[in-house]
């Protein structure tokens, strides 16, 4: 399983990377507000600095919904780094350029995924990665792991090259469970990461050993 980074913040993806487990970021305008990026050569010059940082999977979204202006999005977005995914919306015209896009050899990843008929379709078009926002699901008392395990079925059951990513991963018992069902990529915030190394099993063990290691050293 490849473990993304849903996050704008620099330090974040830093920190995430020196763990030695990150294989790749996911940003979208909203997390770049969040960090107070606006502006499109702010935003390119920020996508810039973040594969400067990674090795490689870096989602970058355009925000047309038009086909012609995605397709003139993505070629911009491209050009920034081959590190670049761009991630293109779940809407007709997005079905349609992710087509265009796959046909030249670009990745995509397509997001807003809450069904596997969308799923169905972004892979039929040759989508790099699918989205499906699991933790959104949730929100409105709808299953949203159950949908990551019918898309894995479906690309299984057709040999579809396309990656399932799990979006809106909001804690640990989500991303275990991605894992359990066979979700080819998570992205979550660095906290959700981090709390995968927490134990208190592992911290009483650790606190018992040094002690006693203390002890044999007086």
């Amino acid at each position: 399983m490849k473990f993304f980074i849903d996050t704008a913040n620099l330090d974040e993806i830093r920190e995430a990377y020196a763990l030695g487990v990150l294989d790749g970021v996911t940003t979208n305008p909203s997390l770049m507000a969040k960090e107070g990026i606006t502006g499109q050569k702010n935003i390119i010059a920020h996508y810039k600095a973040i594969c400067d940082i990674v090795d490689d999977n870096v989602s970058a979204e355009v925000i047309s919904t038009d086909y012609d202006g995605m397709i003139k999005e993505a070629m911009e977005l491209v050009k920034i780094s081959d590190k670049i995914v761009v991630k293109i919306p779940m809407i007709k015209d997005g079905v349609k350029a992710i087509k265009h896009l796959s046909s030249k050899g670009i990745r995509t990843n397509c997001t807003l995924i809450f069904s596997a008929g969308q799923a169905l379709l972004a892979a039929k078009a040759g989508a790099s990665y699918v989205s499906p926002f699991i933790g959104r699901l949730d929100d409105i008392s709808f299953d949203g792991l159950q949908l990551i395990e019918q898309i894995v079925e479906i690309y299984d059951n057709y040999g579809f090259e396309t990656e399932v990513l799990a979006a809106s991963v909001r804690h640990t018992m989500h991303l275990i469970q991605c894992a359990e069902i066979g979700s080819d990529v998570v992205t979550c915030p660095l906290k959700v990461i981090t709390a995968l190394l927490n134990h208190p099993l592992t911290d009483s063990g650790l606190a018992t050993f040094l002690a006693d290691h203390a002890k044999g050293n007086k």
